[in-house]
């Protein structure tokens, strides 16, 4: 069995780790006849594509600098961000191997035996943020009478802001996607619920709130993702209990699982268990990659989007009284 690991202390550029580790995934795939290897092969052959052959991302943010613009006219007192980026390599390779071991654990649960190799991977298709973009949106406090009305009118403008958006994009070539999530008692508007996760209405794990939505970018064939938050969501998602912490907890759940299903009687399980337990001991100082440095596992400067992401665009509004 390959893991990311093993590439990280040769010197290669994260190009080349990409290339190599996705080719050696396929190669073990064929020797072994695991689609599940082939599917990950897939996944991060991705990852390389839209680092390699970017130009489609100019393309891709002046049609979302577009909504940023209508914004502006339409909320002019409001402050806002629009921010994207490609997620991380060791982010998309911790989330890949997560999902399989989320995945078995509960069909163990539910059916008493393991699922096929096949039927893990009708489920490895689930990830289409590799792409995102976030929009922050933050009221003034100049423009209430009433502190204890500012979250309520922030999410009202969240949720107004979120039922023009599909119509919109959609115009610009990008078309949402069915999100499959319960949305009931929701305030989007019943048009485009469907399309969204409200985790304001059901919040996930550790209190973390905001708006998802994928759309499929018909001009450049690739998902794309969109947050909208409020900045106090932001900041709980960021530097609150939501942020990587939380994060962190849900791997080492992951990991728990280890106790229900033992070492040896399912490889899908074994495997992505014995990726996801190295990522974690993962010495970054060791680390040899091209634009990336750390002095410990905490103070790290990635301009390579190895462990941070490559951040894709920044748009930022201030509202009119205060420019």
């Amino acid at each position: 069995m390959i893991t990311l690991n093993d590439y990280l202390y040769s010197g290669d550029t994260v190009l080349k780790i990409l290339h190599r580790y996705s080719a050696d995934l396929a190669s073990d795939a064929s020797a072994t006849g695991s689609p599940v290897d082939l599917a990950h092969s897939e996944y991060i052959a991705q990852i390389k594509e839209l680092l390699e052959h970017n130009d489609f991302l100019t393309s891709q943010s002046q049609r979302i600098r577009e909504f940023y613009q209508y914004m502006t006219e339409k909320y002019p007192f409001l402050a806002f961000t629009f921010k994207g980026r490609i997620k991380s390599l060791v982010r998309a390779e911790e989330k890949f191997n997560r999902y399989i071991l989320e995945y078995i654990y509960d069909y163990f649960k539910t059916n008493g035996k393991y699922p096929e190799e096949e039927q893990i991977c009708d489920g490895l298709g689930c990830f289409r943020d590799l792409i995102a973009y976030r929009i922050v949106i933050s009221l003034p406090m100049c423009h209430i009478t009433d502190e204890n009305e500012l979250e309520a009118r922030e999410i009202g403008y969240l949720y107004e802001i979120a039922d023009t958006m599909p119509g919109f994009l959609r115009e610009k070539g990008f078309a949402p996607e069915l999100s499959g999530f319960d949305n009931e008692g929701s305030p989007l508007d019943e048009s485009v619920s469907p399309y969204y996760r409200d985790y304001i209405k059901t919040p996930r794990s550790m209190g973390y709130k905001s708006l998802h939505i994928t759309f499929f970018d018909e001009f450049t064939g690739c998902y794309t993702e969109i947050q909208l938050r409020t900045k106090d969501m932001d900041d709980h998602a960021k530097i609150g209990d939501a942020n990587h912490f939380g994060y962190e907890k849900n791997q080492k759940k992951s990991l728990d699982n280890r106790d229900v299903i033992p070492a040896g009687e399912c490889r899908a399980f074994d495997e992505a268990y014995e990726r996801l337990r190295l990522l974690k001991e993962i010495d970054l100082p060791a680390v040899k990659v091209n634009m990336f440095t750390a002095y410990s596992n905490q103070l790290i400067n990635d301009g390579c989007g190895l462990f941070v992401g490559r951040q894709i665009l920044p748009y930022e509004h201030l509202p009119r009284f205060q420019m």
